[in-house]
């Protein structure tokens, strides 16, 4: 389960949207599935199709997670124009099997939608996002 507070997840569709027409990411970092900060990240692939973290900016995430005693639960970005489940190449790319993937969906760009996933030796299961007040 991701739960998500409602105020990042609008600053995570106003950075999907403002990125747009390339693919957003980024990265929720918290515990227990609950994210208590949103990062924004650099997609170095500069696509509409796909993205690549900048490395350094990851790096430098991990070390402020780690100094707040939180973790890396989940890496999310955007789909400009399909719904918000895994490519294959998200698939692929899915090297964390302990963080989630959240896709958030700007097919309806008025109303973005989110959803997360586990992604495990290319098997995808969806889970539940919540998002609370």
């Amino acid at each position: 389960m991701l739960i998500l507070k409602k105020d990042l997840f609008e600053k995570v569709a106003a950075h999907c949207k403002k990125e747009f027409p390339d693919e957003a990411c980024g990265v929720f970092v918290g515990k227990d599935g609950k994210v208590e900060r949103a990062y924004e990240m650099t997609n170095a692939d500069k696509s509409p199709e796909s993205f690549l973290m900048d490395p350094k900016e990851q790096l430098k995430v991990m070390k402020e997670a780690r100094n707040l005693g939180l973790e890396i639960i989940a890496v999310y970005h955007s789909h400009v124009a399909s719904e918000a489940y895994p490519s294959a190449k998200d698939v692929e790319l899915a090297f964390y099997p302990a963080a989630s993937y959240a896709i958030v969906t700007l097919k309806d760009k008025a109303s973005p939608r989110i959803r997360s996933f586990k992604i495990i030796e290319g098997k995808i299961s969806e889970e539940e996002v919540t998002i609370c007040p």
